[in-house]
This record gives C-alpha cells, sequence and structure tokens, in this order.
C-alpha cells in the first residue's frame, strides 16, 4: 500500500509541476483566430485588433482567418473539432446565443463544445426610422405602431441576427407589433430605410450617425444601457419608455473544450489587459464600443443569461431560422 501510495503521490507531483510549464510555454507557435462571419464587419475587425495585441504582448502571431457561412455555423464547428491546446480560438457573438434555440440541430452546443475565454466588447445599437414617419420620438412610434397593428415594418439584416432580435424584443417590451423584413446583410436594408421602402430598423450606432446628422433617418433610441458616447442627445429605449430593455452587439473569445485551464487564464489576462489599456477604451469609444472585462468564470455566466434572455423572446414569438 506504501508503495502505491508513493507512486500515486509521484504522478500527482510531476503533474503538478508539469502544468506551470506547459503554461508557460505557451504559445510557442501561431494561434488562428477563426471568424465564422464575414470579413470587414465587427468580428472581423475586432478579432484583427485584439490578435495583433496578442501576437505583442506573448510573442507568436495570432492570425484571423475569416470562415462565414450558415449562420456562423461553419466557421464555429471548425473551432469546435479542433484540438483543445489553445492554437484555435473561436471569436464568437451573441449570434450564437441566439443560435443555441434558434438552430437546435446544429453540430455543436455552445457550452458543451467550448470553453468561454474572454469577452472584447460591446456596442450599442440605435433605432432609426425613415424621416416620413409621422414621429419624433419612442413614445409616438409605440403609440403609433399600437394604433396601427402590422401596419408598420422594420428591416433587419437577416433571421437571428442581432438586428432582427432587438426589434424582436422592442416588440415584445413594448406590446407592439410590426412586420418583419429580412434582408441578406444591413447595407440593403439601409439603403431602403433612407429611401422609405421600410419605416424603421435597429442598426450599428456608428454606421447611422451620420445619416441621422444629415436628416436621411431619424434616431429615435440607443439599445444600451447608458447613452451611446457617439450619439449623446438620443435617450436609451430603457430611459424612453421601454423599462428593461438592452440589447446590443458583443463580441468574445471561446476556445474548444478540453483546452487547459492555464491557458484559457493566460489568455483571459492577455485580453483582459488590452481592453483595459485607457487609449483602447479612449479609441473604441470614438467608435462606438465599451470593453468588457471578466474571468472565465464570469463570462461563461454571461453567455449562459444570455443564451436564456433570447430563447424567452424566440420562443414568445415563434421565430424560426429560413
Amino acid at each position: 500500500m506504501r508503495i502505491r501510495a508513493l507512486q500515486w503521490f509521484t504522478v500527482m507531483f510531476a503533474a503538478l509541476l508539469a502544468a506551470p510549464a506547459w503554461a508557460q510555454g505557451y504559445p510557442s507557435k501561431s494561434v488562428r483566430i477563426v471568424v465564422p462571419f464575414a470579413a470587414g464587419g465587427p468580428a472581423d475587425n475586432y478579432a484583427r485588433f485584439i490578435g495583433q495585441r496578442l501576437s505583442e504582448a506573448l510573442g507568436q502571431p495570432f492570425v484571423v482567418d475569416d470562415r462565414p457561412g450558415a449562420g456562423s455555423i461553419i466557421g464555429t464547428d471548425i473551432v469546435a473539432k479542433a484540438p483543445a491546446d489553445g492554437y484555435t480560438l473561436l471569436m464568437m457573438s451573441n449570434t450564437h446565443t441566439v443560435n443555441e434555440t434558434l438552430i437546435p440541430n446544429k453540430p455543436f452546443v455552445l457550452l458543451r463544445d467550448f470553453v468561454p475565454v474572454a469577452p472584447v466588447n460591446y456596442s450599442d445599437l440605435v433605432l432609426v426610422t425613415h424621416p416620413g414617419l409621422p414621429v419624433q420620438n419612442l413614445q409616438d412610434l409605440i403609440r403609433l405602431a399600437k394604433a396601427h397593428p402590422g401596419k408598420y415594418n422594420y428591416a433587419s439584416s437577416g433571421p437571428g441576427t442581432p438586428y432582427h432580435m432587438a426589434g424582436e424584443l422592442f416588440k415584445s417590451l413594448a406590446g407592439i407589433y410590426l412586420v418583419h423584413i429580412p434582408y441578406r446583410g444591413s447595407s440593403g436594408a439601409r439603403t431602403d430605410i433612407i429611401g422609405g421602402q421600410v419605416d424603421m430598423m435597429f442598426d450599428a450606432v456608428t454606421t447611422m450617425a451620420e445619416q441621422a446628422r444629415a436628416g436621411k433617418v431619424r434616431a429615435i433610441a440607443t439599445s444600451g444601457r447608458q447613452r451611446s458616447a457617439v450619439l449623446p442627445d438620443v435617450p436609451t429605449l430603457n430611459e424612453a419608455g421601454v423599462p428593461g430593455y438592452e440589447a446590443t452587439i458583443w463580441l468574445g473569445l471561446m476556445a474548444p473544450k478540453g483546452t487547459p485551464a492555464a491557458i484559457v487564464q493566460q489568455l483571459n489576462e492577455a485580453v483582459s489587459k488590452i481592453v483595459s489599456d485607457p487609449q483602447v477604451r479612449q479609441l473604441w469609444t470614438t467608435q462606438g464600443a465599451t470593453p468588457l472585462l471578466m474571468n472565465p468564470q464570469q463570462f461563461e455566466l454571461y453567455v449562459r443569461e444570455d443564451i436564456g434572455k433570447w430563447a424567452k423572446v424566440i420562443k414568445s414569438a415563434g421565430i424560426r431560422a429560413d
């Protein structure tokens, strides 16, 4: 028994010594950040921003690999099937938390097949209307929609996107009915709201701020907890009459399940240091983005709660994936 106990102790002691050494040697080669969305979008841009700074901090290239398709499923599945060694990461967004309910037959389950590493940031949306719509503020819009259920519509960049879900949450909390007009991407929706073919839409604050200042659209309310620094004179939906409303686009890094905890912690600390930098915060403020700072356990809870939030919206609205 003494021999067996000694052998067990020796093995465990060796493992404890080896784990920090492994973590300290990471990364020893390039790391791939898979972005399951099209190049040029927020996820791609911020992945490159974070990747460059991780390269500088950790001494190895962090290479962005755009793998769009099937509403983020193709690229995400690549990471789910990758070795759990810290060398393949996923840049995810709340599209993923929506898809947990919207697309139940995916080849992966988010919190079963991935481990949350670190959040990056969130960006507010803005609800805009065509100037010809007879409303000046959010209460006008709600009264108009309640007086004419189903007469008015809102555009989005497609089913299940954050812009679509922001609209559905608005309908649910305000108790109104608007017709959803899905587009294949945001550019067509933006063109048509400026042209008056659709009545309203949720879009990125930075994208629509210039159009609002030019009078091409009317900015009614922003979607975050606090007013946006990009449109400080525009109230939030929460303060303008829809209590509890919050719908943003947020981004974060995840890794395949089984990635060593020491590597996850190392990456979390490196990302946290980047997003805490005052210069980064100042730059992102001008872009309408706010840094998110959480440890891996807090980020996991954040993801879990977001899955539950959008599950309720999807089920109550009867939303189905096309």
